[in-house]
């Protein structure tokens, strides 16, 4: 009986391979960056859990080139990811509610020398970078509704992944409009939608 090979490798596994996760947690949580679970970065967030990442990056299907917004950055994992999907002739736009978890997060994002990538602090009561255009928008938390603010951003033939209560939700934006289908049930921290007045 001849053996199974195991499936290729794709480009979400060569960048998750490429980008230590033990480099975006608190040094408490290291020894568990391996394992396949959210682990908690403070202030009641996450580093998502990799399988969570690995699907929400295959769904959003990032071309090297692209121009990504990454929504609920946190310690500047998923914007590392989308880094190296994109390569140097893309851009990545973290942006993260929590002034003290973006600091960290875009020093950790420094460290893996990238320029092409940043990390900012989210402007307060603002979802995205209203006013510019995304090719592929990553979501790290759960929405109550599609955020219309995010899809406004959407660049044309963009593809923005969510989860909206907690239903993995992808957007496509076509030439006939926006198209969603639902992708299995995730749980993730709340997207803030409502004009946030500083640290909880």
């Amino acid at each position: 009986m001849r053996s199974r090979e195991p499936p290729p490798r794709d480009r979400v596994d060569a960048a998750m391979d490429a980008v230590d996760r033990r480099g975006f947690l608190p040094r408490a949580q290291r020894p568990w960056a391996d394992q396949d679970r959210p682990l908690s970065i403070g202030r009641g967030q996450t580093s998502s859990q990799p399988s969570t990442v690995a699907a929400m990056l295959r769904l959003l299907r990032v071309p090297v080139g692209a121009c990504v917004l990454d929504v609920g950055a946190g310690s500047g994992w998923t914007t590392a990811l989308l880094a190296r999907l994109v390569g140097p002739d893309g851009r990545v736009v973290g942006v993260e509610r929590d002034p003290g978890i973006a600091v960290w997060g875009a020093e950790n994002l420094a460290r893996a020398r990238m320029p092409w990538a940043s990390l900012e602090t989210a402007r307060r009561g603002v979802l995205g970078r209203p006013g510019e255009t995304y090719d592929r928008i990553l979501v790290s938390a759960a929405a109550t509704a599609l955020p219309a603010a995010l899809v406004d951003q959407l660049a044309a033939r963009g593809r923005m992944v969510v989860p909206v209560r907690h239903t993995m939700t992808l957007v496509e934006r076509g030439a006939e409009g926006v198209r969603t289908t639902e992708h299995g049930s995730y749980s993730f921290v709340p997207l803030v939608e409502e004009p946030w007045d500083g640290l909880d």
